[in-house]
């Protein structure tokens, strides 16, 4: 039976759970004196581990910022983060720990879909703030409108629909095929494949799914090209992303591929150079900017040079959304002030205008709690990095 959260009794929760004195204030579970913990879940071991050191080098570089000057109103911040594995028991037992035993405030930017929504049901039983998982499915995120749940990811049915439109459009695709994760996420790709064809009057001419973490792709490759499709619509992310489009070259089958939001990463053509694969021509639908050492942003070039003098290697984009996501969760703790509770943050983040510092349009939560307006635009590699070929697309059409 699903569990349903209701306004009031997640208020409840959230003014129960965790209290402890204080001889100056009531105390918040998570917030101490001189300090307020975080906690999130990456998949450290899993199929997308490659890409979690630049996530959480981003949040953590954000943190460092804040404590260096003081933490929010007198309290550092304090980041916990746990092995996701990508697997969603071992998420939801991440999340046990980081909220029953570490009683953190609120937990944050987790990583996957059902990784995230696994460890959402605890936060949110716990009355416990979940901000911003890496995950385009709003939706179950929200349940009964639960104000401690903000999102950030555009909706991948949305995002796809509005790419494959796009791609129908100018790309003149006639049959298109989609291959995709079996799971939440390749779901939503499928139905928003659906709903852009549906504006040309098209439907798709062929699927093929593949469990997650799945290695060899080349019977789903071989029914699509079987299907005789022009447009390949990618429901993937790092690893199944150059594998589908190294496995199309590898038979010889020059189709065009497009690559949906989590697969239109830097990381993604970064373990392509490595391993000398050719992923030039592959399209991507892509939410954010990304910034090369060439990008002409003042505070991008300042955030890479910093990055870069930090950690040592050159930041992806996902480093940067991970530090705006970050400084965005900083800026509503600040605002929530110093009696802080998960109220008081969650109405903070509702009364924000959020301005990215990298180039990104100014973003919201509406009364989903959901980051709007939602756009994304295409991308395509080139010489073995992502380049942008549209501007800011913002309805389906």
């Amino acid at each position: 039976m699903k569990r349903k959260f209701g306004m009031a009794a997640i208020w409840a929760a959230a003014a129960t759970v965790g209290l402890n004195a204080h001889p100056a204030l009531a105390e918040t579970q998570g917030v101490s004196n001189d300090r307020i913990l975080l906690g999130t879940h990456l998949d450290l071991s899993g199929p997308v581990a490659a890409g979690m050191p630049f996530v959480a080098n981003g949040m953590k570089m954000r943190v460092d910022e804040a404590n260096a000057k003081g933490g929010v109103n007198g309290r550092k911040i304090e980041l916990m983060i746990e092995d996701s594995g990508y697997q969603p028991a071992k998420a939801a037992r991440a999340v046990q720990k980081l909220v029953l035993r570490d009683k953190v405030f609120a937990v944050v930017m987790s990583f996957g879909t059902g990784t995230s929504l696994a460890g959402y049901r605890v936060a949110a039983k716990a009355g416990v703030p979940h901000v911003f998982p890496w995950s385009g499915v709003a939706g179950p995120f929200h349940a009964k409108n639960n104000p401690l749940s903000f999102t950030y990811i555009v909706n991948y049915d949305w995002g796809t629909a509005a790419g494959v439109s796009w791609a129908v459009r100018e790309l003149g695709a006639k049959k298109v095929g989609v291959l995709y994760q079996d799971d939440l996420f390749g779901k939503l790709v499928l139905k928003g494949v659906a709903t852009g064809l549906a504006v040309h009057g098209q439907k798709i001419a062929a699927k093929a799914g593949f469990k997650p973490g799945s290695v060899d792709l080349s019977s789903q490759l071989a029914s699509l090209r079987k299907a005789g499709v022009d447009l390949v619509i990618l429901g993937t992310i790092v690893r199944e992303t150059i594998g589908a489009y190294a496995g199309a070259q590898k038979i010889g089958w020059k189709v065009k591929m497009m690559t949906t939001i989590p697969g239109r990463n830097q990381v993604v053509t970064l373990l392509a150079g490595k391993a000398k694969i050719a992923l030039d021509g592959l399209y991507g639908i892509g939410q954010w900017r990304i910034h090369g050492r060439t990008t002409k942003n003042k505070r991008a070039i300042a955030f890479i040079g910093a990055y870069m003098a930090k950690y040592k290697r050159p930041p992806t984009a996902e480093s940067m959304v991970a530090y705006a996501n970050m400084d965005w969760v900083i800026q509503g703790l600040s605002k929530a002030g110093r009696n802080l509770t998960a109220k008081s943050f969650a109405d903070a983040m509702r009364s924000m205008t959020y301005k990215d510092p990298f180039g990104n349009p100014d973003l919201r939560l509406d009364k989903g709690n959901h980051a709007s307006p939602q756009s994304v635009a295409i991308d395509r590699v080139r010489n073995g990095a992502w380049e942008r070929l549209t501007p800011a697309i913002t309805s389906i059409k």
